[in-house]
Protein backbone atom coordinates (compact mmCIF):
# COMPACT_ATOMS: atom_id res chain seq x y z
CA UNK A 1 0.00 0.00 0.00
CA UNK A 2 1.51 3.15 -0.80
CA UNK A 3 1.42 6.39 1.29
CA UNK A 4 -0.88 8.06 -0.63
CA UNK A 5 -3.38 4.99 0.07
CA UNK A 6 -2.96 5.33 3.42
CA UNK A 7 -3.21 9.00 3.27
CA UNK A 8 -6.88 8.59 1.28
CA UNK A 9 -8.17 6.55 4.40
CA UNK A 10 -7.72 9.01 6.47
CA UNK A 11 -8.56 11.73 4.82
CA UNK A 12 -11.81 10.09 3.77
CA UNK A 13 -12.75 9.36 7.00
CA UNK A 14 -11.73 13.24 8.04
CA UNK A 15 -13.63 14.48 5.09
CA UNK A 16 -17.10 12.67 6.05
CA UNK A 17 -16.38 14.25 10.10
CA UNK A 18 -16.49 17.63 7.96
CA UNK A 19 -19.75 17.28 5.53
CA UNK A 20 -21.40 16.16 8.65
CA UNK A 21 -20.06 18.88 11.27
CA UNK A 22 -21.34 20.99 7.73
CA UNK A 23 -25.00 19.91 7.75
CA UNK A 24 -25.50 19.58 11.27
CA UNK A 25 -24.23 23.39 11.76
CA UNK A 26 -26.51 24.39 8.97
CA UNK A 27 -29.04 22.96 11.47
CA UNK A 28 -28.30 24.65 14.22
CA UNK A 29 -28.39 28.73 12.99
CA UNK A 30 -27.44 31.13 15.45
CA UNK A 31 -30.72 33.05 16.36
CA UNK A 32 -29.29 36.36 16.11
CA UNK A 33 -28.49 35.83 12.57
CA UNK A 34 -24.85 36.25 13.15
CA UNK A 35 -23.69 32.99 11.68
CA UNK A 36 -21.72 34.89 8.71
CA UNK A 37 -19.13 36.71 10.90
CA UNK A 38 -19.30 33.80 13.10
CA UNK A 39 -18.46 31.28 9.75
CA UNK A 40 -15.57 33.62 8.70
CA UNK A 41 -14.26 34.00 12.57
CA UNK A 42 -13.49 29.97 12.10
CA UNK A 43 -12.52 29.65 8.44
CA UNK A 44 -9.58 32.61 9.28
CA UNK A 45 -8.38 30.43 12.49
CA UNK A 46 -8.33 27.42 10.39
CA UNK A 47 -6.41 28.91 7.21
CA UNK A 48 -3.86 30.44 9.85
CA UNK A 49 -3.83 27.32 11.65
CA UNK A 50 -3.51 25.36 8.44
CA UNK A 51 -0.63 27.41 7.16
CA UNK A 52 1.48 27.34 10.35
CA UNK A 53 1.10 24.00 10.93
CA UNK A 54 2.32 22.89 7.49
CA UNK A 55 5.35 25.40 7.85
CA UNK A 56 6.14 23.74 10.97
CA UNK A 57 5.73 20.04 9.53
CA UNK A 58 7.83 20.83 6.31
CA UNK A 59 10.81 22.14 8.74
CA UNK A 60 10.62 19.39 11.54
CA UNK A 61 9.60 16.43 9.07
CA UNK A 62 12.85 17.68 7.23
CA UNK A 63 14.86 17.75 10.16
CA UNK A 64 13.49 14.37 11.62
CA UNK A 65 14.29 13.10 7.81
CA UNK A 66 18.07 14.39 7.51
CA UNK A 67 18.92 13.25 10.94
CA UNK A 68 17.67 9.74 10.04
CA UNK A 69 15.09 9.47 12.75
CA UNK A 70 12.70 8.59 9.91
CA UNK A 71 12.34 7.13 6.47
CA UNK A 72 10.62 5.92 3.55
CA UNK A 73 10.21 3.58 0.93
CA UNK A 74 11.31 4.65 -2.02
CA UNK A 75 8.86 2.72 -4.20
CA UNK A 76 5.79 3.76 -2.04
CA UNK A 77 6.11 7.50 -2.24
CA UNK A 78 4.94 9.64 -4.66
CA UNK A 79 8.49 11.03 -5.68
CA UNK A 80 7.17 14.79 -5.16
CA UNK A 81 8.89 16.30 -2.28
CA UNK A 82 9.00 19.97 0.02
CA UNK A 83 12.97 19.76 0.95
CA UNK A 84 13.33 15.88 1.70
CA UNK A 85 10.16 15.54 2.82
CA UNK A 86 8.09 13.71 0.72
CA UNK A 87 4.61 15.20 -0.28
CA UNK A 88 2.35 12.42 1.32
CA UNK A 89 3.17 13.92 4.76
CA UNK A 90 1.66 16.79 4.85
CA UNK A 91 -1.77 15.33 4.55
CA UNK A 92 -1.78 14.48 8.49
CA UNK A 93 -1.26 18.05 9.24
CA UNK A 94 -4.43 19.03 6.71
CA UNK A 95 -6.31 16.12 8.55
CA UNK A 96 -5.56 17.32 11.82
CA UNK A 97 -6.32 21.15 11.13
CA UNK A 98 -10.05 19.69 9.79
CA UNK A 99 -10.69 17.20 12.08
CA UNK A 100 -10.00 18.52 15.16
CA UNK A 101 -12.31 21.53 15.02
CA UNK A 102 -14.47 19.57 13.26
CA UNK A 103 -15.59 17.71 16.28
CA UNK A 104 -15.25 20.36 18.74
CA UNK A 105 -18.24 21.85 16.48
CA UNK A 106 -19.79 18.77 16.08
CA UNK A 107 -19.58 17.71 19.94
CA UNK A 108 -20.58 21.47 21.16
CA UNK A 109 -22.83 21.00 23.51
CA UNK A 110 -26.11 23.52 23.07
CA UNK A 111 -27.81 25.87 24.99
CA UNK A 112 -30.85 24.75 26.92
Amino acid sequence: MTYWALNAIFLAVVAAVVLVTGIVRVRRRRPDGSAGAHRRRILGALGITMAVLLVLTAVFDNVMIAVGLVGYDPDLISGAFVGIAPLEDFAYAIAAVLLLPSLWLLLERRES
